[in-house]
């Protein structure tokens, strides 16, 4: 059974749905009985959220509809979270997403408590994303695609792959993967008896056709995995160093694209994720302080490598 604090969140949640729920089916829900279901009502309710109950064989529980909800309960890693979050899907290549995360965002933080309101827009404030250079797919397009994916739906559209004329494909969805700063469709392709990817910013005009499928077994690891193969793209390195220069003065020069580890007044333990090895050795030459590679080999050859380079370059020509 959860703990009562994630439990009543739960509640929360279901409750939110703005639909009416029986008592069983809520107890089920939460692996609870319904006397401490009914607790757990009460104390949504000592927080003050209008939670309707209604007795008889048609009873049960709902949230009033249109009701003006407290502040929301957002621990100081949640509010974090998410602002780094809608910051991200103002950056996330669909169209209309920047304006929308703007909304969305000023809404959220209107009703945070005031210590945490701060924070966010701190947080907001000196953080800078890359804008994503790469195609911009439309809203419309994605949320009609994902929603194939869950209901498990057939999905015909029009298809332009790079240097071919217009296609109709009729495709059985299994997932949309983020890859690269572009958009994929992981799917079945019936027309060619296979499994495709197919990139949303090429895809027009998707539209359900009403006949479910049976998930067939997809043919790699993940359907991230799948569009990796299907792409060429590289599989990102982790980069473990360890820096002879106190943890303040790497976070200065790393920020959020590095995880540090103090070890010591003078020294710490960098991790960095890339899916190239030009900017982790980039970043370190940045620091300015020794290092020590720990990991993985083809991080090391390449800092040997970029050492050469650099130790001929200041050679005085014969």
């Amino acid at each position: 059974m959860a703990n009562t604090s994630s439990r009543t969140l739960r509640l929360l949640s279901l409750l939110q749905t703005h639909r009416h729920w029986s008592g069983l089916e809520l107890a089920e829900r939460l692996g609870v009985s319904e006397r401490t279901l009914r607790r757990d009502v009460e104390r949504l309710r000592e927080l003050g959220y209008p939670v309707g109950a209604a007795r008889g064989t048609d009873g049960g529980y709902q949230l009033a509809p249109g009701a003006v909800l407290p502040p929301l309960l957002l621990d100081d890693e949640e509010a974090v979270a998410l602002a780094v979050g809608v910051g991200d899907a103002a950056q996330s290549g669909i169209a209309g997403m920047e304006e929308a995360s703007l909304r969305a965002l000023t809404k959220v933080v209107r009703v945070l408590p005031p210590r945490l309101r701060a924070r966010v827009d701190a947080l907001r404030a000196m953080t800078l994303s890359a804008v994503v250079s790469g195609p911009v797919v439309a809203a419309g397009v994605l949320t009609a695609v994902a929603q194939a994916c869950r209901d498990e739906e057939r999905l015909r559209f029009g298809y332009t792959a790079r240097g071919s004329a217009p296609t109709e494909r009729e495709v059985e969805p299994h997932r949309v993967v983020a890859l690269g700063g572009r958009w994929y469709l992981v799917a079945y392709d019936l027309g060619r008896h296979d499994w495709r990817s197919f990139r949303l910013d090429r895809l027009t005009e998707p539209t359900a056709t009403g006949t479910r499928f049976r998930p067939r077994l997809l043919p790699a690891e993940n359907a991230v995995a799948f569009v990796r193969a299907a792409s060429g793209a590289r599989a990102p390195y982790t980069v473990e160093v360890l820096v002879h220069a106190p943890s303040s003065l790497v976070q200065q020069v790393v920020g959020r694209w590095g995880t540090i580890e103090p070890l010591d007044q003078d020294s710490c333990r960098l991790t960095m994720t890339s899916t190239s090895l030009d900017w982790p050795t980039q970043a370190l030459g940045n620091v300015g302080a020794e290092f020590e590679v720990l990991g993985p080999p083809e991080f090391a050859a390449h800092v040997q490598e970029w050492g050469t380079r650099f130790i001929r370059a200041t050679r005085a020509p014969a």
